[in-house]
């Protein structure tokens, strides 16, 4: 599986000739410095975690000009957010949440908790559901576990034995999620995976501006910590 990280919580999946959008927050992310366009190059699918600006981030635009490049890009996303996304025109979408699981085109995607919130911004604000994270299984590929904007908590060691990620991608930039230290902590005391992605940090001023303390709570730990540089390529 090749994986790009945009910076923030926005990645790519690349598998078995699917290109998977997780979050794809591009404009107006400090962190992302390539095109929209490149990014969502050849995407087949896309996945929201919760329903804040900077997840939720090009989706629409990003559907509506695959829809008319003849292409049609399913969404998955709570039953709050299909519902907004369906006011804005879209209507490929799936609609799930928390617990289910859902059959794609040669994987899976899983709904699991997160303790966060999850809304539309702006004058108006809209109740988008409640927030989670995202488990990603396909036949021949590690389990991937997107745990979406969260605090730390002990069912996370539930989730882990539950559905046995391989890779988590895991938030550190604090103030709205866990800081380096208490990721470090849940990926030690919880998460039980073999490599850990950090995300959610260096992208707006109040964050983490690195993932060094990340890094040197998880030393000596036996799960692997990748920390990408955005926009270039790794394989897992």
């Amino acid at each position: 599986m090749k994986i790009i990280w945009y910076g923030h919580a926005a990645f790519r999946l690349e598998f078995a000739g699917k290109v998977v959008l997780i979050d794809p927050f591009f404009t107006g992310n400090p962190a992302f410095t390539g095109s929209v366009e490149e990014a969502a190059h050849g995407v087949t699918h896309i996945l929201l975690t919760h329903g804040h600006g900077d997840h939720l981030g090009d989706t629409v635009p990003i559907v509506k000009q695959a829809a008319g490049s003849g292409r049609t890009v399913p969404v998955v996303a709570n039953a709050e957010i299909c519902g907004y996304l369906g006011g804005e025109g879209l209507d490929a979408l799936q609609m799930m949440n928390t617990g289910g699981t859902i059959a794609l085109d040669g994987f899976t995607v899983t709904m699991v908790r997160a303790d966060h919130s999850s809304g539309g911004g702006g004058a108006n604000p809209v109740y988008l559901g409640n927030p989670s994270g995202l488990i990603v299984k396909a036949p021949g590929e590690p389990a991937i576990w997107h745990l979406g904007d969260t605090d730390i908590f002990s069912d996370m060691a539930l989730i882990s034995e539950i559905h046995k990620p391989k890779v988590a991608f895991v938030p550190i930039g604090d103030r709205f999620t866990m800081g380096p230290e208490t990721a470090a902590l849940a990926v030690r005391r919880f998460l039980n995976v073999e490599t850990v992605v950090p995300c959610h940090y260096a992208s707006f001023p109040p964050l983490a501006k690195d993932a060094s303390g990340f890094v040197a709570a998880l030393e000596g730990h036996t799960t692997q910590v990748v920390v990408p540089k955005p926009g270039v390529a790794f394989d897992i």
